[in-house]
Order: C-alpha cells, then structure tokens, then sequence
C-alpha cells in the first residue's frame, strides 16, 4: 500500500538535499496541529494525477 503523500500534488522534489519534502505553506499554529491531530487522512492532500479529470469524463 502507498503512502497518501505519493500522490499528493503539495509533495515536491528538492534536487539540492535529494530528497522529498511536503509544500505546504503552514504557520507554527497550523503545524502543533497538524501533527498532535489524530486524523486518520491529511488536511492537506491534494490529487496530484492530471488525468482524474479525463477519467471521469469518459
């Protein structure tokens, strides 16, 4: 099973350090509760396929 952030559209590449990061633009507030929140999906996932679209319409 793969994670959720795999396909999620905020998970971007950094070439410098090699690795990946999460994108999203959080405060500190937002973050305490982000990551003391026991949710069982993120708040902030976003599907990255750019096909989803073409899928549905067929």
């Amino acid at each position: 099973m793969s994670n959720e952030c795999d396909t999620c559209a905020n998970y971007s590449y950094d070439e410098e350090y090699e690795e990946y990061f999460c994108d999203v633009n959080m405060d500190e507030d937002d973050m305490v509760r982000f990551m003391t929140d026991h949710r069982n999906s993120c708040p902030y996932y976003r599907n990255g396929d750019e096909y989803q679209v073409v899928r549905h319409q067929m």
